[in-house]
């Protein structure tokens, strides 16, 4: 089978890679490979931490995305040898506040409510697991099974993995989706060359929905949220493991390296195509920090940068065959990109080859959206 992946991002190599692993013929078409979302993404793996209500069925998604990672980044690792920074030491979320205390007391008795494991933690215990915290934090949670990945090492791997099981790379824009019979038979590129097709996958990001050659509606719309991302540098290890934080209602989070490196983030901005770095998102971003952690102003200030996250209609993936016979989609995973990389690289793969596809991919599926099962 000729399958082309419309997108080099978290999503679309690790789709590649499971692809060709079970035999297909695949090609990833991206100017940029790795050079969006996941160029810029923390890679926390929190299916607790950013739990909201009402998403049961996105909790579900990310825990068993979540389950599979230790395997999968084994494999992976083990197929070429690079490291990926991957962590299964917890994530501590910490409230400043009395309201924010509130709040992580209402999240815990919700999340216990649905059998997820997670530690109550007292102001004490919270600086005894992190001696950088602020004395004025009040207490905290403990997701003990989540953990962290460095998005950087990670997308060089699953492009190794793919390269040595065939995958072609084309550092091309798509310009649109051939159609011939009514059917996806293709990509056509920017310089005009068609890469033809048994199956095309768009996993392009905030940017799926808008190829030529798409009939209205075929793709849910999917939109841009910027988000702001600093990376400092410490010549000793700052934190012990990735930290949450809620000061004044503000979430700000913190996802420490192996070398020292620090990534703080992340603004939420629905600004459209805008990747400016602004004064103010940075300001916010080490305003909140400073007060949970006051020795980070200490730290070497590396970098910084803004992505785009893809965002569906409601905040959760869209994977699966579009209305279009050919086409199918796997975008809109918001704020979870890293993390539901594993899960999503099964159930994508597995609907291209139709293979039996995981249980919990129901729910995502691109026809929700459609004007018959919203009515």
């Amino acid at each position: 089978m000729e399958i082309v992946i419309i997108g080099a991002g978290v999503i679309g190599l690790a789709t590649a890679w499971r692809a060709a692993a079970g035999g297909a013929a695949v090609t990833l078409v991206d100017p940029e490979p790795a050079g969006g979302a996941s160029s810029v993404a923390a890679g926390m793996l929190t299916p607790v931490s950013e739990l909201t209500y009402g998403e049961e069925p996105l909790l579900r998604l990310g825990l068993a995305s979540r389950d599979r990672y230790g395997a999968f980044v084994a494999e992976l690792e083990e197929q070429t040898g690079l490291e990926t920074g991957y962590r299964a030491d917890g994530i501590i979320e910490v409230a400043f506040g009395p309201d924010d205390l509130a709040y992580l007391d209402d999240l815990r008795r919700f999340q216990e409510s649905l059998g997820i494991p997670v530690e109550t933690l007292s102001g004490r215990e919270c600086r005894r697991a992190e001696p950088m915290l602020a004395p004025g934090v009040r207490g905290g949670l403990l997701a003990p099974e989540d953990g962290s990945i460095d998005p950087r090492r990670l997308t060089p791997a699953l492009l190794a993995a793919g390269e040595r099981l065939g995958v072609r790379l084309v550092l091309r824009r798509a310009a649109g989706i051939v159609i011939e019979h009514d059917a996806a038979t293709g990509v056509r590129l920017d310089d005009g060359t068609v890469l033809r097709a048994d199956r095309v996958l768009l996993a392009a990001g905030p940017w799926s929905d808008g190829l030529d050659g798409l009939p209205p509606g075929t793709v849910p719309p999917v939109r841009p949220v910027k988000g702001q991302v600093i990376r400092l540098r410490g010549r000793t290890p700052f934190l012990r493991r990735s930290t949450r934080g809620l000061v004044k209602g503000s979430s700000v989070y913190l996802v420490p390296r192996a070398d020292g490196e620090v990534v703080l983030g992340a603004t939420q901005e629905e600004l459209g195509f805008d990747t400016r770095v602004t004064a103010g998102g940075l300001w916010e971003l080490l305003r909140d920090a400073r007060e949970l952690l006051p020795g980070i102003t200490e730290l070497e200030f590396a970098e910084v940068s803004a992505g785009l996250r893809p965002g569906s209609p409601d905040n959760a993936p869209v994977m699966g065959p579009t209305a279009l016979p050919g086409l199918f989609v796997g975008t809109g995973h918001f704020r979870n990109g890293v993390l539901l990389t594993p899960v999503s690289a099964d159930i994508l793969s597995a609907m291209l080859l139709d293979r039996p596809v995981p249980e919990v991919a129901g729910p995502f599926a691109p026809d929700r959206f459609s004007p018959e099962v919203t009515a």
